[in-house]
């Protein structure tokens, strides 16, 4: 009988490399996850198309977020979203939970732990997320991108692996040549709002110089989708020079990646590893309100190791934005000083299949 291995977490796109490799050792996979991408939305996530798309089984948890704050519906959702793991977990009995982080994480990780099942987790930012400090009494594992994150962990639980690498993107083959230039915008699973209304006005100049290529966020509710599209018909004869989509997925996000002069990007964990590992000069904009400052801290990483230039959300205009991508162009790239592991797939494997 087939050993079934149950995801979830914040950062699918590293999580859902080890699990093709895990699939086709022969286990079953389901993936717990966000269906649509926020709350009140109706478009699917990134996550749940691409998980789907996979061919593995998808579970929506609703749940509720800790916050500091008290909000009496928020915590009636929280002990929903545990009644939910039960549920699943009961249902499907997993042999192992695997988790990359995120909120949704924590019920399943608990309520796992109540049950039995054992789980290992992935953190993935230069600190710690509260969601992996949160759950690291209840895991067996905590497997680390950086080896700053050691002391915020039980050192006899804690294994710095690297971040997994899509393959795509240290393959050759997915580099293009644009003329003119690449200049790629991409900003996570949702795209920002914030972002797309600096970025809007000033693509008018910058097709000028550049092919744009944009992810957008497919939200319903500030329509930059169809901003997106009116922006385009008014260019004229450089329209063919601005290409957007809510979302694009890995064979293409990995030739933009590749591809590109330059990127403007917030700065999460998966997001900067990628740009270390290619060595891809960026204009980063952190969230400023994600937990321990982590986006900021990626993006001084960055900064200090690729040469990134960090342009925060307080100071974040249309002026300000061109400003940086123009001067940013012109800079050479630089080579990071620090080792970045590209095999952490393999080896996250590895310590799945021995503790199964």
């Amino acid at each position: 009988m087939k050993k079934l291995i149950a995801f979830t977490g914040g950062h699918h796109n590293s999580a859902l490399e080890v699990a093709k490799i895990l699939e086709k050792e022969g286990f079953d996979i389901i993936w717990i996850g966000h269906k649509f991408t926020a709350r009140g939305e109706k478009s699917l996530s990134a996550e749940y198309q691409e998980i789907t798309k996979a061919g593995f089984k998808f579970l929506e948890l609703k749940t509720g977020k800790f916050y500091h704050k008290w909000d009496i519906l928020e915590w009636i959702k929280i002990v929903f979203g545990f009644l939910q793991s039960f549920v699943y977990l009961l249902t499907y009995r997993p042999s192992l939970i695997f988790s990359s982080g995120g909120y949704l994480s924590v019920p399943i990780v608990i309520v796992g732990w109540c049950l039995r099942i054992p789980s290992i987790t992935h953190e993935q930012t230069v600190v710690s997320g509260w969601a992996n400090k949160a759950i690291a009494p209840f895991v067996k594992k905590i497997l680390l991108t950086h080896e700053t994150s050691l002391p915020n962990f039980p050192k006899e639980k804690s294994i710095v692996v690297g971040l997994p690498i899509r393959k795509e993107l240290l393959d050759t083959n997915y580099s293009k040549k644009f003329d003119p230039k690449l200049l790629y915008i991409t900003c996570g699973k949702q795209g920002s709002h914030v972002i797309n209304s600096a970025f809007f006005p000033i693509i008018p100049k910058l097709v000028k110089h550049f092919t744009v290529v944009h992810q957008t966020g497919s939200s319903t509710l500030t329509k930059d989708l169809e901003r997106a599209r009116r922006t385009k018909e008014k260019l004229g004869d450089d329209k063919d020079r601005y290409i957007y989509a809510p979302y694009f997925f890995t064979e293409d996000a990995s030739t933009y990646i590749r591809s590109s002069s330059v990127i403007v990007s917030r700065s999460g964990a998966h997001t900067v590893y990628e740009l270390m590992i290619l060595r891809k000069k960026a204009v980063l904009i952190p969230i400023p309100w994600v937990s321990h400052n982590e986006q900021f801290l990626n993006s001084k990483m960055a900064e200090e190791q690729i040469g990134s230039v960090i342009l925060e959300e307080k100071d974040l205009s249309p002026e300000k934005l061109y400003q940086s991508i123009m001067e940013l162009v012109k800079k050479p790239a630089v080579k990071p000083t620090i080792k970045l592991e590209t095999n952490a797939v393999d080896e996250i494997a590895s310590i799945i299949r021995q503790a199964v």
